[in-house]
């Protein structure tokens, strides 16, 4: 038997898959994202599929959006910007930050009124008016577009005048979930995308709010000019508008 031979052909075979590894790892990417807090458990299940598909990684920062856009606008290193309003995205646009027709609206975001108490909050909201009514959270309206959508509610609900004297504010709709998760609010102003799990309310109870109380909260997504030569980022923008991205985006409880 010839046991060189054999061992030269398993030798080349090792060399081949080698190289093959070397050139699949040369063409993967890493894109740097800042996301808006509301999307931070969508966009792990996202980074998840990226990773497996096209062996791109992303690297997460999650926040409120308007403290992204003044640390995009003063040179934070991001690729790709999932922001919870339209507004900003253009903004960024029209600063220039942003490579032209690349803004899209990834998703259509929900507000809810929750509490981590099952059975506190009803499927109408009549809390708000309830006499025991503890601390109310929302997100800063100046920087978290959900916490200028809470804030519409409570106007259009002519509860604003009660309720101001209640309210605890978080600086993005992630600490604004906290106050409520960790009982330091009663109820609290949050992104259904939060509360779900696999299309189902993982704990406590809640009040999907009606659209007609508040500005319709579309996502956008944009390409920032650091990312223009992203492999990472621009497959990041393509599994988004994909129907498996858009299907994975409603499993959140996010109209798209």
């Amino acid at each position: 038997m010839d046991y060189p031979k054999l061992g030269r052909w398993a030798l080349c075979r090792v060399l081949v898959l080698l190289a093959g590894a070397s050139v699949a790892g040369a063409h993967a990417a890493e894109a740097q994202v800042a996301v808006a807090a509301n999307f931070a458990e969508p966009i792990k299940a996202v980074a998840a599929v990226l990773e497996k598909t096209t062996s791109h990684t992303l690297r997460i920062s999650i926040g409120a959006s308007g403290a992204f856009y003044t640390q995009i606008r003063n040179g934070a290193p991001f690729d790709v910007f999932l922001s919870a309003d339209n507004e900003r995205p253009e903004m960024l646009e029209k600063d220039g930050l942003a490579q032209p027709g690349t803004r899209f609206t990834y998703a259509i975001g929900k507000l809810v009124l929750w509490s981590a108490k099952a059975g506190r909050v009803d499927d109408k909201g009549a809390v708000l008016k309830a006499a025991d009514l503890g601390k109310v959270a929302y997100a800063n309206p100046r920087t978290a577009p959900y916490g200028a959508a809470a804030v519409q509610v409570l106007d259009k609900l002519g509860l604003k005048d009660a309720i101001t004297p209640k309210l605890v504010q978080g600086e993005s709709i992630g600490q604004t979930f906290n106050f409520v998760k960790t009982g330091n609010a009663d109820v609290g102003f949050v992104a259904l995308s939060q509360v779900l799990s696999g299309g189902q309310l993982k704990e406590g109870s809640m009040w999907v709010i009606p659209q007609a109380n508040y500005d319709p909260i579309l996502q956008d997504a944009v390409l920032l000019k650091r990312g223009a030569d992203n492999a990472a980022a621009k497959a990041l923008l393509q599994l988004l508008q994909s129907p498996k991205g858009r299907d994975l985006i409603r499993s959140y409880g996010y109209d798209h």
